[in-house]
């Protein structure tokens, strides 16, 4: 990748639209959820089209439900090609989860057994969602909390599979390898290690909340809090090792003032400023 045009952004939340449009504040590009904007008749859309002609676009989706084993709902994957023929996006992702099954949709992104049978499900899905959109699909590891009594694969092998057979791209994202690092006792560079580096096309950041229960301590990724040290000790380690990549901001609740949300993507954006004087 070309360090000169590895961009940092945030994730464009509803609270947070009226802001940009009015300020565009200087940054390099700015992540939606795709499914909140389906409907191009809405107010919302055409805030978007307005800033899209300012800032790079990425459209992260929730509801492809790739690990689902049935038949992708093709109306969903109708407005999300529709979606992306409007918006042109920098990328377009998704996650290594499931979230439908007998039409019932959760709002949760649930985990999947790594077997070799869901394996092919979730490649078969995934070939299919990129045959459609025409171009690769990005596919972000997921933090979880419970495991499968039974696998063939660790989380990083399967994820690192479905690239070699669908050739998608990876969305990496620190804070879940973070959480569930200490969730399920594996060091974080295992993870890292493992994984097809050259994949990585974006990275997301976040914050974590930590939870005390009878059962002991869990880590929750509830994208409610600044970055941790310790997730930005693991973004330098990563770029250091291979090199930038596009970097994102991810605050989905308890949102603060969006300038307090630039302030982290300027942490970000000096991380990879810094590391490209030192090359």
């Amino acid at each position: 990748m070309d360090e000169a045009t590895v961009l940092t952004g945030v994730g464009l939340r509803q609270p947070h639209l009226a802001y940009f449009d009015q300020y565009r504040p200087k940054l390099g590009w700015l992540e939606i959820h795709s499914e909140n904007y389906f409907r191009p008749h809405r107010p919302a859309f055409s805030t978007l089209m307005r800033l899209r002609e300012d800032y790079a676009i990425s459209c992260h989706g929730v509801g492809l439900s790739l690990g689902s084993d049935e038949p992708l709902d093709r109306a969903h994957l109708d407005k999300l090609c529709t979606l992306v023929k409007h918006v042109e996006p920098l990328f377009v992702s998704d996650h290594l989860s499931w979230s439908r099954i007998d039409g019932q949709h959760f709002h949760d992104l649930l985990p999947l057994p790594y077997t070799e049978q869901a394996l092919r499900v979730f490649c078969t899905n995934v070939q299919q969602v990129q045959d459609a959109l025409q171009r690769p699909l990005l596919i972000e590891n997921p933090s979880s909390y419970l495991s499968f009594a039974q696998g063939d694969y660790h989380e990083w092998d399967f994820l690192a599979e479905v690239h070699a057979r669908t050739g998608c791209d990876l969305l990496l994202d620190l804070n879940n390898v973070h959480v569930s690092a200490f969730n399920h006792d594996f060091i974080a560079s295992t993870y890292l290690d493992a994984i097809p580096a050259h994949a990585v096309k974006e990275i997301h950041l976040a914050g974590f909340t930590v939870k005390h229960t009878p059962a002991g301590e869990i880590w929750i990724d509830t994208h409610n809090q600044p970055v941790s040290e310790a997730v930005w000790t693991l973004y330098q380690q990563w770029i250091d090792r291979h090199g930038p990549r596009h970097t994102l901001i991810e605050w989905d609740s308890d949102l603060p003032a969006p300038e307090r949300l630039l302030a982290e993507a300027a942490k970000a954006h000096h991380r990879l400023a810094r590391h490209k004087e030192a090359v």
